[in-house]
């Protein structure tokens, strides 16, 4: 008989409108992560900030969040998760409203802050709850509601936050979450049950504050690294330092304490521990490609920011059109062969990329752009399953917790790396372009004989140098690209370490 925690949260009557609700309270966590990005150089006119300081309207967020987000366990279980939901429903809508209607900086940055602290929850207790709410064989169609939002709110986030600040106002790219929440208060209030509370449960402490500090240094270091100068700047060798320090203190902590703050037998489960490395790995893939291609697109091609938006919007319909299939297919098939076959996808399309240049199409871009959204939708949804497939049900308010924080580090993490590597390959490939800038160049001086280029002044110099620094971004990118394709092989490989979920009747219920 499947699995069915919280009976009363499952009933097959109230099913639709629980996942309608958590559904809302996703996208619009998922849509903040993102969204306000196209939005911060008009945040940074109206706010008289420079570009160092508006961007602590995304470090805050970020850091916020991470911190808080391995809190929701132990707090879903002193309270209750359906409390914790609404207060946290609650108190993002509410901050997002106080964002919207900032006027200075120090302002917009504190409310961004409170707006990660209540957001941080919404993620994992929406997965929480939609797994107990549907039997153990219709996880797989849960998991692919629930992947929707998650996948596709990151992804529409550019389009949606520059169609709003371009035709609105910047402040709209916050407004636009008071409707999600008040729908998502509503049906949460209405519609999900209860959990039985855990009075007894100890907080730890000691372990929080050591996991706290390791990841926001971990998120500063990373959000901070590329504008420091990573390691020349003594800011970034502390916050590495410090990052590095308490997580080894926190990971001694877990193993020797008598009530811990994460429980280590959560850990000894073979296929929610490959899940954590594998959501890690896909954190890295899915928001660094979206990293890279608006500037390449903008920069290099010179597309308008709105054209880029839709240029990339497609890809979130490749990814909802995936997670449907997978919705389908979910309980008839073995869901490793679905991860395989969304990885092949994947390698081919950022294959396809590697072999960009400025003259490349936007059927190109879009092409890409929905092989690669339909293969991250096959591979997201059923590591989803598996992760938690196998993992005791009193795990799973922290494991969906712990689950969600891997993403987002990975997408961190991701992030930084692309965007390092490509500055670092970009000095490379102008170095060694620049090799080829001499007067035996049979290339060179074909150009110089046509007058496309000019040896004789600094004009004609600079020019040269402008082309030879054009070219070299350009290889960096598709390098970029081809990383990624690697990291994704990786990943097919690793596809033997995960178990093939048990065999269960399906139930009538």
């Amino acid at each position: 008989m499947a699995e069915v925690t919280h009976a009363g949260a499952a009933k097959v009557k109230h099913r639709g409108f629980i996942t309608l609700s958590v559904m809302l309270a996703t996208i619009m966590q998922a849509l903040d992560t993102t969204i306000a990005n196209v939005a911060l150089p008009h945040m940074q006119g109206a706010m008289g900030a420079t570009q160092d300081q508006i961007s602590w309207v995304l470090t805050s967020y970020i850091v916020s969040a991470a911190i808080s987000m391995p809190l929701t366990g132990f707090i879903a279980a002193r309270i209750g998760r359906k409390k914790l939901f609404i207060w946290s429903v609650i108190g993002f809508t509410l901050a997002s409203i106080l964002c919207g209607a900032a006027q200075s900086l120090e302002q917009i940055v504190l409310f961004r802050l409170l707006q990660g602290v209540f957001g941080a929850s919404l993620v994992p207790l929406s997965q929480s709850i939609l797994l107990d709410s549907y039997p153990t064989e219709q996880h797989g169609s849960a998991m692919a509601m629930w992947g929707v939002g998650v996948m596709v709110g990151p992804i529409l986030g550019p389009s949606l936050g520059g169609w709003l600040t371009e035709y609105y106002n910047w402040r709209w790219v916050f407004y636009i979450n008071v409707p999600f929440g008040l729908m998502a208060w509503m049906g949460i209030a209405a519609f999900v049950q209860e959990t039985p509370i855990d009075r007894q449960r100890k907080f730890d402490v000691f372990g929080f504050t050591l996991l706290a500090i390791a990841i926001g240094g971990l998120q500063l270091f990373l959000d901070r690294g590329e504008s420091q100068n990573w390691f020349d700047a003594m800011e970034i060798v502390i916050e590495a330092a410090v990052a590095a320090l308490a997580m080894y203190m926190f990971l001694v902590h877990t193993m020797t304490a008598k009530h811990p703050f994460l429980e280590p037998q959560m850990f000894k489960d073979r296929n929610f521990v490959i899940g954590l490395l594998f959501v890690f790995l896909i954190g890295v893939i899915l928001l660094a490609t979206m990293a890279l291609l608006p500037p390449f697109l903008q920069s290099l091609m010179g597309y308008p920011v709105i054209d880029v938006g839709l240029l990339l919007t497609p890809r979130g319909f490749g990814t909802m059109a995936g997670m449907m299939l997978v919705g389908k297919l979910a309980s008839k098939v073995d869901v490793r062969y679905l991860i395989v076959a969304g990885l092949i996808l994947m390698i081919f399309s950022l294959w396809e990329m590697t072999l960009f240049s400025v003259d490349v199409s936007k059927w190109e871009i879009i092409h890409t752009g929905i092989v690669q959204g339909f293969g991250m939708g096959l591979v997201f949804v059923p590591l989803s399953t598996l992760t938690f497939s196998t993992l005791p049900a009193q795990y799973r308010n922290e494991a969906t917790a712990l689950y969600s924080l891997l993403r987002n580090i990975g997408s961190s993490i991701g992030i930084s790396a692309v965007t390092t590597f490509l500055s670092h390959r970009l000095q490379i490939n102008h170095q060694v372009f620049s090799e080829y800038i001499q007067p035996f160049s049979r290339p060179l001086q074909e150009a110089v004989s046509r007058g496309a280029l000019s040896l004789d002044s600094v004009t004609g110099l600079a020019n040269v140098n402008a082309q030879v620094s054009f070219q070299a971004s350009v290889l960096g990118y598709l390098q970029d690209f081809r990383m990624m394709m690697f990291l994704c092989v990786l990943m097919l490989v690793m596809i033997v370490l995960l178990r093939k979920p048990p065999e269960r009747r399906i139930s009538a219920s």
